[in-house]
C-alpha cells in the first residue's frame, strides 16, 4: 500500500539484517523511550533476530509490516490480540525508528494505512484499538487526529523514571472508520 512516498507492505526476507540494523541496532535510540519504555524490554541482538524473532514474527505474519519513506526502512506496523487466542479484541501499534523523521507525517500515513489494510483484509472486527501512556503525547496526537476515541484511562498504572502515568486507550469502530474514510 502506497501514499505519497509513504510504502507499508510485510518484511521481506533479504531484508532481516537491514530491518534490525534501523530498528534495533541502538539500545539507546530516542523511540525506546516513547515505546513502553516501563516494560524493560531488551532489544534483540542481530543473532537473535536473524535466527529467531525475525523468521518468525516479521516474515509472513499479517500482523507485521514495515514503513518504508522514499524506498527507505523507517518504521513498523503491528496488530496484536489483547484477548490471546479469543481474537476478538485487535489493537495496533506503531514505530518510526528514526526521532529525525518525526513530524513529517510518516506516522499518520502509515496508520491510516495499516487501519484501512486491517479492517479492509484482516478481520471483519467491528473494533481496533490502541493502547498508548500519557508520557507519549505524539501518539495521542496521532490517535486523535485518525478520529480515534478515547475510551478508557487507567491511572497511574505505568512506572518511568520515577514517576506515574496512566495507561491511555484509543479505538474506533469499522462504521466510524469507513464513515471517514
Amino acid at each position: 500500500m502506497i501514499n505519497d512516498n509513504i510504502e507499508i507492505r510485510p518484511l521481506r526476507e533479504n531484508e532481516l539484517k537491514q530491518f534490525w540494523q534501523v530498528a534495533f541496532s541502538k539500545p539507546e535510540a530516542e523511540w525506546t523511550r516513547w515505546n513502553g519504555p516501563y516494560f524493560h524490554d531488551v532489544l534483540p541482538s542481530s543473532d537473535e533476530f536473524m535466527n529467531h524473532i525475525g523468521p518468525d514474527k516479521w516474515l509472513n505474519n499479517n500482523l507485521h509490516w514495515v514503513i518504508l519513506c522514499n524506498n527507505q526502512l523507517v518504521g513498523s506496523l503491528s496488530a496484536y490480540y489483547e484477548d490471546g487466542a479469543l481474537e476478538r479484541w485487535l489493537d495496533v501499534g506503531i514505530v518510526i525508528y528514526n526521532g529525525n523523521l518525526w513530524g513529517y507525517h510518516i506516522g499518520s500515513k502509515s496508520l491510516r494505512m495499516w487501519i484501512n489494510h486491517l479492517f479492509e483484509d484482516v478481520t471483519d472486527l467491528p473494533h481496533i484499538g490502541l493502547t498508548t501512556w500519557s508520557g507519549n503525547k505524539r501518539m495521542m496526537k496521532l490517535a486523535d487526529s485518525l478520529g480515534m476515541k478515547l475510551e478508557g484511562q487507567i491511572r497511574q498504572v505505568r512506572y518511568w523514571n520515577g514517576k506515574y502515568f496512566d495507561s491511555i486507550k484509543y479505538g474506533i469502530l469499522r462504521s466510524e472508520w469507513l464513515r471517514k474514510t
